[in-house]
């Protein structure tokens, strides 16, 4: 069971890929795995309570893994051993940036400010708009799906008092700019890395067949 951050990062490291939170297969997320009273809780005075939600970024930078919505849409944890084939299988699968795309103007704008929170990012990319938030969170999910954009930390305000609160606002990076260019072009060709990554999933979770490991590593957000 993960009972504080150290576990986590020790999941994130035997598992190699790990949701967050459950996406409906039996056993495999951090949220299936932390003890209960780690889990979310709502407190008497409206506030809540939930240490796993505040162990993401510290788990992402003692482990120097990747976190962003990988599997099937849903946030999930890569580790940086997996990582060069992950990306290298996920870029394959994906649809290229085009040029003058949207997509392409985000990680020009990220490639050039090394990393920004999504709304300060949203803003630089001209998505400041009514109505322009849900739009542009496509972009970015589309770009984490497909192995470009990663999250690198979680930044917090804080109250008149220095504490820590809300939800956090993710700082997201380019994988590039996070891993080296080396890491997201490995040796191994797409066909060889499918290859490394079918055995690995099917490794740490023998009971789920073929089909369903292929449409977790093939899962593209559609357009």
């Amino acid at each position: 069971m993960i009972h504080n951050c150290p576990d986590l990062e020790d999941a994130i490291e035997a598992w190699g890929i790990l949701p967050l939170l459950s996406i409906g297969i039996s056993g495999w997320s951090a949220e299936e795995m932390t003890a209960e009273e780690c889990l979310y809780t709502k407190l008497p005075d409206g506030g809540w309570e939930w240490p796993l939600w505040k162990w993401k970024g510290g788990a992402i930078q003692e482990t120097g893994c990747a976190y962003g919505k990988f599997i099937m849409g849903k946030a999930a944890f890569i580790s940086k051993r997996l990582w060069p084939d992950f990306c290298n299988w996920r870029r394959y699968v994906s649809q290229k940036i085009e040029e003058g795309s949207i997509e392409e103007t985000i990680l020009f704008t990220l490639e050039e400010n090394g990393s920004m929170i999504t709304r300060e990012l949203r803003k630089a990319c001209g998505f400041d708009g009514p109505k322009m938030r849900g739009k542009f969170d496509s972009y970015i999910t589309r770009l984490q799906n497909a192995g470009y954009i990663v999250t690198e930390d979680f930044v917090y305000p804080h109250d008149k008092n220095g504490k820590e609160y809300g939800w956090g606002w993710a700082l997201l990076t380019t994988a590039e700019t996070r891993f080296g260019k080396e890491a997201c072009n490995p040796q191994h060709s797409p066909e060889e890395t499918f290859d490394i990554l079918m055995e690995h999933l099917k490794h740490i979770l023998p009971s789920v067949t073929d089909r369903q490991l292929e449409e977790i590593l093939k899962k593209e957000i559609k357009r």
